[in-house]
């Protein structure tokens, strides 16, 4: 079993180089010490978390819109277009939903 394995190894490992970088992995050894790349790697974590905490809330009112209309449409049995009403809830959330209940209460909405 374990000439299985170092068979395996050794086949595996046929033509790779264990000595000193060659030279595009010492320009890339170069590239990593750039503070340049430093900066943009934290800037863009910043980025993410910042976007992150602002979708999280973007998700959060979406789904909110999405429970709502289904409690106006399945619940309460308001006749309100399916698929424009599901897509305005989605993306304004309790405000979409709010907005085309005030439409169809003024008889503006079909």
């Amino acid at each position: 079993m374990d000439t299985i394995i170092l068979d395996l190894f050794t086949d595996f490992a046929k033509g790779v180089n264990f000595t000193m970088p060659t030279e595009p992995a010492a320009q890339a050894i170069q590239l990593l010490n750039n503070p340049t790349i430093l900066i943009a790697a934290i800037i863009l974590i910043g980025v993410t978390i910042f976007l992150l905490f602002f979708l999280k809330k973007v998700i959060i009112n979406s789904i909110l819109g999405g429970l709502i209309w289904g409690a106006s449409i399945f619940f309460f049995h308001i006749e309100l277009p399916l698929i424009p009403s599901f897509v305005i809830a989605v993306l304004f959330g309790p405000a979409g939903i709010g907005a085309m209940l005030l439409l169809k209460f003024f008889g503006l909405l079909a």
